[in-house]
């Protein structure tokens, strides 16, 4: 089976994701098709293997092109459950990193 998973993603976010993370992980590979399909979606899988960017990164992609056009609505549109509150430094980082870069891949692509 071939994988195309980051075919989901806009192009800003699928050249940060390939240079700041390389491949997609197997839950990556399984969860984003789910969660871009609109699926409720639990992402169950050990330690390391990208499930909080897993949760987010459609979701980011989707939000940054939608405020990009100027069509971003202020609603709340995700909810995400961390069952440890020890989680909220790596949710808070898995936010961050990929804003930031896509961010900036998408100035980079604009010079």
């Amino acid at each position: 089976m071939s994988d195309h998973s980051m075919e989901l993603f806009q192009t800003d976010t699928r050249h940060w994701f390939e240079r700041a993370l390389g491949t997609p992980t197997l839950v990556q590979k399984q969860a984003w098709p789910e969660i871009a399909a609109g699926r409720h979606t639990l992402v169950s899988a050990p330690t390391g293997t990208g499930k909080t960017l897993t949760a987010f990164l459609i979701f980011l992609d989707r939000l940054l092109n939608e405020a990009a056009r100027g069509e971003l609505k202020q609603e709340l549109q995700l909810i995400y459950i961390s069952p440890l509150k020890s989680l909220a430094g790596d949710i808070r980082e898995n936010l961050r990193r990929p804003l930031e870069g896509i961010v900036e891949e998408r100035k980079v692509r604009q010079l």
